[in-house]
């Protein structure tokens, strides 16, 4: 007890105020100015390395003593001074000797500097190096965080080149940076780009020939992630030729355009992955259909069944130009009608309630003046469970989900039978409010107390950008490269490589 006390004083009297703090910091910067050459920057000296533990131990310094001074602050209060380095300058620190090598290769200094000083957030970073380093197939551990070095983990990332990213959605694309914060630029999708009658290399050529020039960037400098779209749906042989004929002419393409390396993923698995999930049902509200794509651990189930309904974003447009065309709103064009669709338009969560309440609101949308509706904003979005509002034959949005979910439960696909009950929606039409409270109300209601137990709906977690984001967090994985990219020489031997899809 007293020994306790006295090091909770002794704790106390190293108490330092932020000035102290920085002055400290200084200090130890001076410390290692002493043995480490200044021109060595982090990229030169791998966090983590086994280089950097041999250059510690082959120093003049080998004690585990941090000098006549700091050996009487307590290490705990010496990595908050840490922090206070950047994290090239920890490194530096850590070739001084073993004592501080070892002090500053602590997980939790590394964890500080990974939240302060890389642009994705720290919840993103960690699902990502948890649980997609191992590229794909994806492989599940319990123990993988306890053997994480964070220290080697930021130096990796660090390393990372930027890469090209190209979301490939079903009406437009998104094309950017994976050091962005934020796609740069939209475009026709490349499954409808240039003349559809041209042969398919022709089309991709010229589709990623302009994607390049609007970045002006030259295809040969930089990694591509490309998001595929969600097609040829089912698991019958015609379909999976299909497919195959799509990657590779796609890989075929840019490698012919001398892209370092590629790599190329469904999109509804990137949408997944940007909601934090690996496993679950995706729900995208593409722009002529909706699917329903059960995902476990990374790949789509097509044995188990991909759900498709015949209504997409186009029709809730249309749907609404109809609506306003009956209670005599003149517009000039559909953008206008799609503008109005996306900022006031909502789900109901009771379709008949909100009949009889008063939902009027309005926008003013610049050169046409101001617009206002009233049933009309939720009216549009409901017939996602009712399509026969909208004069279309299909099963509502929440049958078709429930029917997914009967389907993986049956399959019993692994042990764990929960993984189906996350449904994570995407497109920009999934943004909606009220659309993820309403489909799972009615799961609950649809489906047996078993099956419903737990059931949760993700609404878009970047809005219509989800897939997008989900790529950047993959092309910024310590293990980008090696795990999740194919290279040319890889490609020609594509017999003995396990292509993503």
């Amino acid at each position: 007890m007293r020994r306790h006390r006295r090091e909770m004083a002794r704790r106390r009297s190293f108490s330092f105020s932020p000035s102290q703090q920085s002055s400290m910091a200084t200090l130890l910067k001076k410390v290692w100015e002493s043995v480490v050459p200044r021109s060595v920057p982090l990229a030169r000296r791998p966090s983590g390395d086994k280089s950097l533990l041999s250059s510690s131990s082959s120093s003049s310094s080998i004690t585990m003593s941090f000098g006549p001074f700091f050996d009487q602050i307590p290490a705990d209060i010496l990595v908050q001074i840490v922090k206070f380095l950047t994290p090239k300058d920890a490194v530096k620190l850590s070739a001084v000797c073993r004592a501080w090598l070892s002090l500053v290769s602590d997980n939790c200094l590394w964890i500080h500097f990974l939240q302060n000083y890389q642009q994705d957030p720290w919840d993103s970073i960690i699902f990502a190096e948890l649980s997609l380093r191992s590229g794909y197939p994806l492989q599940v551990s319990s123990s993988l965080m306890a053997d994480l070095s964070f220290m080697r983990i930021y130096g990796q990332r660090q390393l990372i080149p930027g890469s090209v990213i190209i979301d490939g959605g079903s009406g437009y694309c998104k094309f950017g940076w994976s050091k962005y914060p934020c796609p740069s630029g939209q475009s026709a999708t490349f499954l409808e780009f240039g003349n559809i009658e041209s042969p398919m290399y022709s089309r991709l050529r010229h589709f990623f020939t302009t994607m390049y020039s609007r970045m002006q960037v030259r295809p040969s400098n930089h990694p591509i992630v490309l998001s595929i779209p969600i097609c040829h749906y089912d698991d019958t042989e015609s379909a999976k030729a299909s497919r195959r004929q799509l990657k590779e002419a796609i890989h075929t393409v840019l490698f012919d355009m001398n892209v370092p390396a590629v790599c190329a993923i469904n999109q509804a698995a990137l949408a997944l992955y940007a909601a934090r999930q690996t496993s679950g049902i995706l729900v995208n509200i593409g722009f002529q259909v909706t699917s329903v794509v059960p995902i476990l651990h990374g790949k789509v189930m097509r044995k188990v069944g991909v759900e498709v309904m015949g209504l997409g974003a186009l029709k809730l447009t249309g749907f609404l130009r109809e609506l306003m065309q009956q209670n005599d709103i003149k517009f000039q064009s559909l953008y206008t009608v799609r503008t109005l669709k996306e900022n006031l338009c909502y789900v109901a969560a009771d379709y008949n309630a909100e009949l009889a309440k008063d939902t009027q609101a309005s926008l003013a949308i610049p050169a046409e003046g101001w617009f206002t509706l009233s049933k009309e904003r939720f009216q549009t979005g409901e017939i996602l469970f009712q399509p026969r509002m909208a004069g279309v034959r299909a099963m509502g949005l929440h049958h078709a989900v429930a029917l997914c979910m009967d389907h993986c439960h049956a399959a019993e696909l692994t042990a764990d039978n929960t993984w189906f009950k996350t449904v994570v929606l995407s497109g920009g039409t999934a943004c909606l409010p009220g659309l993820a409270e309403r489909l799972e109300n009615e799961l609950h209601e649809l489906l047996s107390p078993s099956l419903s137990n737990g059931v949760r709906v993700i609404p878009p977690p970047f809005g219509a950008d989800s897939a997008w984001f989900g790529a950047k967090f993959i092309s910024n994985l310590s293990t980008f490269l090696p795990s999740w990219c194919i290279t040319k020489k890889q490609f020609r031997r594509k017999s003995k490589v396990n292509l993503v899809w």
